[in-house]
């Protein structure tokens, strides 16, 4: 199999899949990953389907009443179109970022990679949550307290219209296609908070000590910590009654003294 950036592409196994390895402890926040990485990408990608299905509501609306009225009346329905077009953006761009971390993880735990790669890694899981952030403050905003309208016509026409075209509701609130669309942008972006957080304390930890778990970082070598074993045992063809111990000699030379305990200055007078 062909190798690209270094990644070779023999370990892309369906079996991988299977939650005894997807889940398994033998790496670093490994489980966690999985779960919140998924759980960030399947929020927003929901969201922005919902959110999709209610912004192609509106752009119909836009075209029925404008056809109905012969081109006199437009909808003022802008606000709801843009902020679910950019939903549409921040679901795509976050699947993205934690869809890549999630299967090159599920893959490629053991990868070798550049300080500029897991640098772009941060930068864009942070990015990733400040869209988000932006994205659901922005959604909440227009659903909760915007509405559409119709201009370039009277009231009472414009009513007309409105009947006539029928659904969605110029309420956005009232609209259960834009309230789900919410509840789960603000799902996804708590979920992308919590991975961005998961991703940089992994990339800490592969820096420090690789990608593996402290009960596998060096592959059982740690078990013998701590045994209390010498670090220079006796050898085993030797035992220890053999071991020869060398004689220690003093090196301080005493100088002969006569009974009255004056020095004979190398002269030794005894019998």
């Amino acid at each position: 199999m062909p190798i690209i950036w270094g990644l070779d592409l023999k370990e892309m196994q369906w079996g991988k899949f299977k939650g005894s390895y997807m889940f398994n402890r033998v790496y670093h926040l490994r489980r966690t990953k999985m779960i919140v990485y998924q759980c960030a990408m399947i929020l927003l990608v929901v969201s922005e389907s919902v959110g999709t299905a209610a912004l192609s509501d509106y752009v119909d609306q836009q075209d029925g009443i404008t056809t109905r009225s012969a081109g006199k009346a437009s909808v003022q329905n802008n606000d709801i179109v843009g902020v679910l077009s950019y939903n549409v953006f921040v679901g795509i761009a976050v699947a993205t970022i934690f869809g890549s971390g999630f299967f090159f993880d599920l893959f490629w735990a053991e990868r070798k990679e550049s300080k500029s790669v897991k640098l772009a890694w941060k930068i864009c899981s942070v990015l990733m949550s400040i869209m988000t952030l932006a994205d659901a403050i922005a959604v909440t905003v227009v659903v909760v307290s915007r509405n559409a309208y119709i201009t370039g016509v009277s009231p009472e026409y414009a009513r007309t219209l409105y009947i006539q075209n029928g659904p969605p509701n110029f309420d956005y609130s009232k609209n259960a296609e834009c309230v789900a669309s919410v509840v789960l942008l603000w799902l996804g972006t708590i979920a992308t908070f919590a991975s961005t957080y998961v991703m940089w304390q992994s990339l800490i930890h592969n820096d420090q000590y690789g990608p593996f778990s402290a009960a596998y970082r060096n592959k059982g070598e740690e078990a013998s910590i701590g045994t209390g074993e010498p670090k220079n045992p006796t050898p085993p063809h030797m035992d220890e009654t053999e071991m020869t111990v060398e004689p220690h000699y003093s090196t301080v030379q005493r100088t002969p003294v006569l009974a009255d305990g004056s020095p004979t200055n190398g002269v030794y007078g005894g019998t």
